[in-house]
This record gives C-alpha cells, structure tokens and sequence, in this order.
C-alpha cells in the first residue's frame, strides 16, 4: 500500500471536516484513511433478496421491495399524524409509513419514480406496511458502491446523536475508496495468490466493504484474515531463528551413564515409535550451542513424563541439574512420585519443593542444590524463589505453561549465567498446525501415539448443563 496516501488525517477526506474528525478521533480512535479503511462491519444485512408485494408474509422480519410511490397523504391527528406512501409494484400494493419528516419527506419524494424499498414489514388488515423505511431510487441504487450486503459499522450514542450512523460511515467509505482504489498495492507474493487461489488484497477490502454476495464476503475475510496469521507466523518464525542466533545455551555433548544404564537396564517398558522420534529431537536440540526451547505436547498417558526424564538425564550426562516446575502442589507431587521411583536405581539426588515444604526442610534442599548435591529439583512456585539457587541448571522443564506468567518463567531463565534449556510440556490437545501458529517461536515434538495396553483419549465440548451427566 502507499503508506503516504494511507496515512492522510481523516480531516482531509470528503465528508468529513473538522468537527465529524474530530468525533471520529474521540470515539472510534480513527485519525488516518488507514485507520477508516480498517473498521471492519460487525455484521450485514443481507439485501441480495428482492420480494415482489405479494410474496411477502407477516413472518419476514424485514424485506427490500422494488416499486413505485403512486401517491402521498397525510392522516390522522396530533401524535397518530402521519404520511402513508402507496408502493405498487406489478402484483400489488402496500403502504410506506413516516410518523415525522413529512414536509421534508414531500418535497424530494418523486412520483412514479422506481424506488428500492427495505425495512420490517408488518400487516395491518390486508395490507403490508413499512414503517420509516430505507428508500433509494433505484438509478441511484444501481450507481453506488454499495453492495447487496449492507454492512452494519460499529457506533456510539454519541456518533449516531451526531448523524454519525452506519450508514454514514458506509458514505464516507465509498469517499475513501474513491480516493485510494489505485494506492492498495499487493503484499503477497503472485505464487502465494495463484496455489492458494486467494482474492488480490484491493478486491478483499473492497468486497469487505461492499460485499455483492456472501460468497465475496467470504472470500475476502479468508483472504485477509490469511494474511494476518501468514504475517503474524512470519514474525513467529523471525523470532525464533534470531533467538538461536543470539541466546547461548550448554551444549549437551555426552550421552553417559545415567542417560544409557536408565535406557539399557531401567526402561520400565519399550518406548512407542513417536517417544523414540521425540527424545531424538530432544536430544539435537540439547547438543546444539544455542538454548533449546521445544514444546512437547501429548494426551494424557502418552509417556511425556519418561521423554522429561531422559532428557534431564542428558543433562546430568553433562554435569548440570535440571528441574521441573508444574502448576499445582497435587501435580508436582505425581511428577516427583513417579519420577523418584525411576530415578532410585541410578542413585540420582532428586527432592520436592512446595508452598507446604518445611523450613528446615527448605534450608536443606537450598543448600543441597546451591552445592551441586542435588540433581533434579520437582516443585511447584516454589522454584521461582530468590532463595533457590542452582549450582548449574542446565534444563528447565515446565508443565502446562500457560498456568505461569511471563514474568514467572523468566525468572527461571536467570538462575544461570547462561539461560538453561527449556522443555514446555501439555497435554492441551492442540493441532500440530495450530500449535505452530501459538508457539511458533518454539520448535514443537508431539506425541501422537499411544502406549500398547492405553485406552484413546477422547477430547469433547461439555457445556454447564451436562455438569450432572
């Protein structure tokens, strides 16, 4: 796009002026013909329906009629005054109805002139009536940009006080489409268009701002809504080679004693297919000079836990100490349970550290790590304490990272003059694709197979009323 062109302060475009600027700036933050260009409809009306008269039926809500104004009168008095249109079209006739604006109404009304005619439809008697409705003539119908989707804008009270409406809005889009048809250059690539069969960026915004169709409106919001996740994951993408580039990690060069003896005598059982492909992964990361960061995602009962603890092995091969920090006191006690009973043949230092741990259990579990006595630490918040400190931690592995903030993770980053390897493991079922797009400035290894004997698991939607069932 020509970013001159674009960012042009809204006061400057037709219809405008200094006064509509200025609500525009206070209520919907809109201060360039960028900013305008990007206020997308909340909704539309779809309008690509004509009803002849006698097809219209007290259960539309609303309809859009094409007719003719054959005659105006006023009737009634004081609060029930009002000016009845009569709208004849080739199979019949019903009433047009406004209750003010008549005089206004009278002089730019045309007789017999084609009119498009749009509002909610109700029956009185025999005869269909519309109450203030929208009406164009249809030669200026057929002229404007405006599409058979009639898109809705968001608003305010006090825009709309102001005159300010959606319609409005849609007004000054056609103003502002005028003007920059010819600056909306493309941002992807002619490949990316023709394999992806995907709409030119200046037809998407157009057809979003006046769709013809749903069809076209469809087309568009895939074609920009693409760009955003492509653009987004490009910076994902960016991210995370620079940090290999610039963030410093152990290399873990040596598979020893307690990765091979745990692995050749101590595997409680044979590793699937997909276990063996991620600790392959795993283990390229670790060797690499750069800090890992590797996000291991699989159901529940998949064997993430034996994956975790080969890789602190790999960490232990290399003389660092490694630890796991899960959400919940409940959780870290199953991670320190299971893994203190596959660790107790290699003789591995291995402890527990909650909010629930004792003092003097506290001072023995610092000074036990600060000194390299202990190997593995398990535990819950507790890790991010000032007072834990490690000798050399050289893997950190965390369960479910969503449940931490950013500011808590980090803190495990700086237990080290060098930040340690990073292991984030779920059992969130998330997509290989989409989990790409969420933690694209990670390298993501899934486990996507079962251990012979576990049931599958089925992963459903429950809203509060099943609570019971």
């Amino acid at each position: 796009m020509n970013q001159m062109k674009l960012q042009t302060p809204i006061d400057y475009l037709k219809g405008v002026g200094p006064n509509r600027a200025a609500l525009l700036r206070s209520e919907l933050h809109i201060h360039t013909y960028q900013d305008l260009l990007n206020l997308f409809p909340n909704r539309y009306i779809d309008k690509t329906q004509y009803y002849k008269i006698n097809q219209l039926q007290p259960t539309h809500a609303d309809a859009q009629v094409l007719g003719r104004i054959t005659h105006l009168k006023t009737v009634g008095e004081g609060r029930s005054k009002r000016m009845v249109g009569t709208f004849r079209d080739d199979t019949g006739i019903m009433e047009l109805v406004w209750f003010r604006g008549h005089k206004w109404l009278r002089d730019r009304l045309k007789i017999n002139e084609v009119y498009v005619a749009y509002g909610k439809v109700q029956k009185y008697g025999n005869t269909y009536s519309i109450a203030h409705p929208e009406l164009e003539l249809l030669e200026e119908h057929e002229k404007n940009l405006r599409g058979a989707m009639q898109p809705v804008y968001p608003s305010t009270e006090k825009l709309s006080n102001k005159g300010v409406t959606s319609r409005a809005l849609n007004l000054l889009m056609q103003n502002l489409f005028l003007e920059v048809k010819d600056e909306l250059t493309e941002s992807l690539s002619k490949p990316i268009l023709e394999s992806l069969k995907l709409m030119p960026k200046n037809e998407a915004f157009f057809n979003i701002h006046f769709p013809r169709s749903q069809a076209d409106l469809a087309r568009a919001q895939y074609r920009l809504k693409f760009e955003e996740l492509f653009f987004m994951q490009l910076q994902l993408i960016i991210k995370n080679q620079l940090h290999k580039s610039k963030i410093k990690g152990y290399p873990f060069g040596e598979i020893g004693a307690y990765f091979n003896t745990f692995y050749t005598t101590h595997l409680p059982f044979e590793l699937t297919g997909a276990q063996k492909r991620v600790v392959k992964e795993i283990r390229h990361d670790l060797g690499q000079p750069a800090q890992m960061n590797r996000l291991l995602q699989g159901d529940v009962g998949s064997g993430k836990t034996i994956v975790a603890l080969m890789a602190m092995l790999m960490a232990l091969d290399n003389g660092f100490q490694a630890c796991l920090m899960a959400p919940t006191e409940i959780l870290s006690v199953q991670h320190f349970q299971s893994l203190n009973e596959l660790c107790k043949p290699l003789n591995i230092s291995i402890s527990l550290l909650t909010g629930s741990t004792r003092t003097s259990r506290r001072r023995v579990i610092h000074e036990e790590l600060e000194n390299g006595e202990l190997n593995i630490l398990i535990g819950t918040h507790a890790l991010l304490e000032d007072k834990v400190k490690f000798k050399n931690l050289g893997l950190a592995i965390i369960d479910e990272q969503h449940r931490f903030g950013v500011a808590q993770r980090s803190k495990l980053w700086h237990k080290n003059e060098l930040p340690p390897h990073v292991l984030i493991m779920t059992a969130t079922p998330i997509p290989r694709t989409l989990a790409m797009s969420v933690y694209g400035d990670l390298d993501v290894s899934v486990i996507d197979e079962l251990p012979p004997g576990r049931k599958q698991v089925k992963t459903v939607h429950r809203f509060d009323a099943n609570r019971l069932k």
